[in-house]
């Protein structure tokens, strides 16, 4: 008798899709731009969820940032978070500048990716960065981007000069104690107006800094932001020509358009004086009488040291300071932020001892020995990293960066 068994139909698995998000990016706070970044979200919004291979996992997008970084930058810095908790598979972008302009972010943020399985998808140079080909090609068009970004930034610096060298009005500080900004013109801002006339006639008057503080304080006196007026604000007045109406333009500037570091213009570049431009808050008589003040106060201040003025702190931005004390009849001494001998203020930067700060230099010089004469003709400033490495700028134009290696010196200091 024949066999009969029975085949039960066979129900096809259904195929896990793949979790793919889009990034989107503009540079600039314009009307036009925000058009352009909506209609991007929209696009990705709509070529994710109409393929039915594809499971939505969101469209990231930053605007009115620039692409020169990746700090400042907070949904893209939320997008490599859920590619590492495995939230995506696939990241769409419209092009590789509107992914990084810095071809070092770029590559490491892909092989970051590449290591975790998460493929980047560029549509415009059709890169795909799991294949084959694809870390080649975006080394190759990575380069031509941050080139773009750079010849972008000097057209805009030749602009901003040529304006200066017009006596157009130039590129200002919106935020100026005593001052208010309608986009034009300062105007004066009669309470804080009178703070800066109080300041200059105690100091002209020989009172010390930290006593004009103390009263600021005791007025109830705050910056444009709401904080007690520090010493680095009283220097910044008492030395900031805008209180007589007139201006210095380009007295800081942008050494590199990639890594965004301002630096101070030491006769790098032309400066431009503009006489009268705004309405003063005192005399010229009065401003020149601060300037000698400050000479004469400088003159009776501790001798000034190798590093005197030279150490910035990366972190709040304050300069470094000295400061000495005896153990045991040794004397040990050390630099350390300025800004945490404010009160109330906490900053995390390093300190270092004095022979510290010589053998790091002397590495930096290509020197056995530190030599402060040699320091001080070829070394522009140093400035504290927020991981305690130092950056040493020359005058040459070249930078230099000594790494924070915390065991490396634990074990030297052993020795």
């Amino acid at each position: 008798m024949a066999k009969i068994s029975r085949i039960e139909p066979k129900i096809p698995a259904l195929k896990e899709r793949v979790k793919v998000a889009a990034y989107a990016r503009v540079s600039m706070e314009t009307g036009r731009l925000a058009h352009s970044l909506s209609a991007q979200v929209s696009y990705y919004n709509e070529l994710i969820q109409g393929n039915p291979e594809w499971e939505y996992a969101g469209v990231y997008a930053d605007f009115g940032i620039s692409g020169t970084g990746t700090a400042a930058r907070s949904e893209f810095l939320r997008l490599i978070a859920d590619c590492e908790a495995g939230k995506v598979d696939i990241v769409l972008t419209k092009s590789i500048s509107r992914f990084a302009r810095n071809t070092v972010d770029l590559l490491s943020t892909v092989r970051h990716l590449k290591e975790i399985g998460v493929e980047v998808r560029f549509e415009k140079e059709h890169i795909h960065s799991l294949s084959g080909d694809g870390e080649l090609m975006l080394s190759i068009f990575a380069s031509f981007a941050q080139e773009e970004s750079r010849s972008i930034s000097e057209n805009s610096k030749w602009g901003i000069r040529k304006r200066y060298q017009s006596g157009e009005i130039g590129v200002k500080n919106k935020r100026v104690f005593g001052y208010s900004y309608d986009g034009e013109n300062y105007e004066v801002v009669p309470e804080e107006a009178q703070a800066v006339r109080l300041i200059f006639e105690r100091f002209t008057s020989g009172v010390p800094l930290g006593k004009i503080k103390s009263e600021l304080e005791a007025a109830g006196i705050k910056s444009c932001r709401g904080y007690n007026l520090s010493y680095s604000h009283l220097n910044y007045i008492l030395r900031n020509e805008i209180y007589i109406g007139d201006r210095r333009y380009q007295k800081c500037f942008i050494e590199d358009p990639i890594r965004k570091n301002k630096i101070k213009n030491q006769g790098q570049l032309p400066q431009y004086y503009v006489e009268n431009d705004h309405m003063a808050i005192i005399s010229r008589e009065v401003f020149a009488k601060a300037q000698d003040e400050i000479i004469r106060r400088a003159a009776l201040v501790n001798p000034t040291y190798p590093f005197t003025g030279k150490i910035k702190c990366g972190i709040c931005g304050c300069h470094y300071t000295r400061g000495s004390a005896k153990v045991k009849g040794r004397e040990y001494v050390s630099w350390f932020c300025r800004a945490k001998k404010e009160k109330g203020v906490t900053c995390r930067s390093r300190n270092y001892s004095e022979e510290q700060l010589q053998r790091i230099c002397a590495g930096l010089m290509g020197m056995e020995e530190f030599d402060a004469e040699a320091f001080g003709e070829s070394v522009r400033g140093l400035t504290v990293l927020p991981d305690g490495s130092l950056e040493a700028a020359f005058l040459d134009g070249e930078t230099k960066v000594w790494e924070n290696h915390a065991d490396y010196e634990k074990r030297y200091n052993a020795l």
